[in-house]
């Protein structure tokens, strides 16, 4: 493993950091209770919550930590909403003790951080498996969360779902996919969350981003997958929200393809929309963030 000196993943976390701190957040670690602390980036300790801006928490999906899958929805949104970004447990800075590992617990584990830090009404938007954590989040503290966001997350996955993305992965192990530990492991991810795809990437560099970036808790990650409550049966076990939910989809996602956004529509609740952002796969957030940020914002200051 090169130094963090030589290291580009290292390089480009310092930048991704900057941004943060540039849009107005300071990272901070809290421990919400005996057994779990969280890090996560928001407006600076003696900011007060509740000035002037609603609350925002966006949640990250599997894979890196927060700054590398929201930088471009922080610097467009820090100027309209207070956000609050919270690297889940076993990514980042974000540990714990407790035996848990289901997006239940990661839910009421970020409840308890907002708690903490006074935020008493707040909209949610996640990604992918984010978008588990932001749905259990919507049903667990539904008094609390004002309208959600669900990006690129089949929260109304089946068993069949699972199967079929092995299958387009060509591989038998959902770890094989989503915790890449070769180069070549990781082009395959990238291959189904990336449409318009670079065609030379170096194997150092990928090299370089699978020991920064997936090897950390690696064990505890893969826990984290066992523990889904999603997606184990041959039916959907979701029930309807009672917020407005805006369902973002990106036209050729091939982690969650594109008739689960239309069939999550059905399920979700009666004040749901659904945008599909063109020529964007599992990422519209990082392959289109200014289509992606507009349409965020529209539905999050209430636009038709």
């Amino acid at each position: 493993m090169a130094p963090s000196f030589l290291s580009i993943t290292s390089l480009y976390s310092s930048y991704l950091r900057r941004c943060f701190t540039g849009a107005g957040l300071s990272p901070q670690t809290i421990e919400i209770d005996d057994e779990t602390s969280i890090h996560f980036w928001a407006p600076k300790p003696n900011h007060n919550p509740t000035h002037q801006k609603p609350c925002l928490v966006l949640i990250h999906g599997f894979g890196p930590m927060a700054i590398w899958q929201w930088r471009r929805q922080v610097q467009f949104l820090a100027p309209h909403f207070n956000l609050y970004v919270p690297d889940l447990i076993f990514f980042g800075g974000s540990t714990t003790k407790s035996s848990e590992r289901s997006e239940t617990f990661q839910a009421v584990s970020i409840g308890k951080l907002l708690e903490k830090l006074g935020v008493n009404k707040f909209h949610v938007m996640g990604t992918s498996y984010g978008g588990f954590v932001a749905y259990r989040l919507a049903t667990t503290l539904e008094e609390k969360v004002e309208k959600v966001v669900i990006a690129s997350s089949g929260i109304n996955m089946k068993k069949i779902n699972n199967e079929e993305l092995l299958k387009r992965a060509k591989v038998e192990k959902i770890e094989e996919l989503m915790l890449p530990e070769t180069a070549s492991q990781l082009r395959t991810l990238m291959g189904l969350s990336v449409f318009k795809r670079v065609k030379v990437i170096p194997d150092f560099f990928l090299n370089d981003f699978v020991n920064k970036l997936y090897l950390e808790h690696r064990e505890e990650k893969l826990e984290l997958l066992k523990g889904l409550t999603l997606g184990k049966d041959d039916t959907t076990t979701i029930s309807p929200l009672t917020q407005e939910v805006l369902i973002v989809w990106g036209e050729h996602d091939q982690i969650f393809p594109l008739k689960m956004a239309t069939g999550l529509k059905e399920l979700i609740g009666k004040n749901v929309r659904l945008e599909v952002v063109k020529d964007t796969s599992h990422v519209p957030q990082i392959e289109n963030p200014e289509e992606f940020n507009k349409i965020v914002l529209n539905f999050l200051r209430g636009s038709s």
